[in-house]
């Protein structure tokens, strides 16, 4: 009765309520991930009608250290123990805001439409597992090879259902496709450099590595016009808190808590989750092969998370 006791009031006090909190947030992570990042692909697309995409990001990223600054300096939170994990954090930083956002909306400002980016970027799980035995130490088996697969053929037969091909440029196209690989390195490296650091930290640094790295290119190779309007406004502030802060941090928790390979799957949902805001939201329509792949998707993505 007593070693009960004890056991009860261990698993109530501070440490367990902690861990219960981090289980709690693991389990429903997911699924807040993959709505607000598939979002992004449709808010992006109406921002870039009102703006240039560097200086979109510029604006972005300026808003949001403008928000976390203020909130490190209060905070005055734990800063990463040495100068290896400043730069594991920062590499982080700027493979997932510099190279995967700065050339995915590089693209959509070029003219690739939001289905197609959608399609390239759920190539980002095979890329993956393709290279997680060796940058990560991490073996994908049989049965999360075949989720993968299944997966991919799912997302890509909802878009091929849902969108146009006939129209994108080949530049755009080439930097939905590097931007992708940028995306697929951040999630490895993060997977490898684990930098334990607090959230603010790793927010502020994230977005100052982007903030410095777009503003220039913006600077000297675009106009910085920006057309003001209720829309826009709309959709940079859906940008910045939904799109950015919340999903990029639920990513980072998840991949630090499972493998890279798992997590990455989630993406092959993205193109699929994005068709349905579509049909739900603007009307678009969601043939019955667009249907179809979702199940594909959901049925491989399930097989991955199945997977030892």
């Amino acid at each position: 009765m007593g070693r009960l006791r004890v056991d009860v009031l261990s698993k109530s006090g501070p440490r367990g309520s902690r861990r219960f909190r981090g289980d709690l947030l693991a389990a429903i992570a997911p699924a807040i991930f993959l709505l607000l990042w598939s979002s992004g692909f449709g808010v992006a697309k109406t921002g870039l009608m009102n703006a240039e995409p560097l200086t979109f990001l510029t604006l972005r990223y300026g808003i949001i250290v403008l928000v976390f600054l203020p909130i490190f300096l209060v905070m005055q939170p734990r800063l990463p123990a040495s100068r290896m994990a400043w730069l594991h954090i920062a590499v982080v930083g700027f493979l997932i805001q510099s190279v995967y956002f700065g050339l995915a909306w590089t693209g959509l400002g070029l003219g690739v439409s939001a289905g197609v980016a959608a399609v390239i970027s759920s190539t980002q799980p095979l890329l993956v597992a393709l290279m997680a035995p060796r940058f990560a130490k991490e073996r994908v088996g049989a049965l999360r090879w075949a989720g993968l697969l299944l997966g991919a053929a799912g997302a890509i037969t909802v878009i091929v259902a849902s969108a146009s091909f006939g129209t994108d440029l080949d530049i755009g196209i080439l930097c939905c496709a590097v931007a992708t690989l940028g995306m697929a390195g951040a999630t490895l490296y993060q997977k490898r450099f684990v930098a334990e650091a607090h959230p603010v930290v790793v927010n502020l640094v994230h977005y100052a590595v982007g903030l410095v790295t777009m503003a220039p290119l913006a600077f000297g190779f675009e106009t910085m016009q920006v057309d003001w309007t209720p829309d826009f406004i709309l959709s940079l502030g859906w940008i910045v808190g939904a799109n950015s802060i919340l999903a990029i941090s639920l990513l980072l928790f998840m991949i630090n808590r499972s493998e890279a390979s798992r997590i990455s799957a989630l993406f092959f949902l993205v193109p699929p989750t994005a068709a349905l805001f579509g049909w739900l939201l603007l009307g678009e329509t969601l043939p019955l092969a667009a249907g179809v792949g979702m199940a594909v998707a959901v049925a491989g993505v399930w097989l991955v998370s199945r997977s030892a």
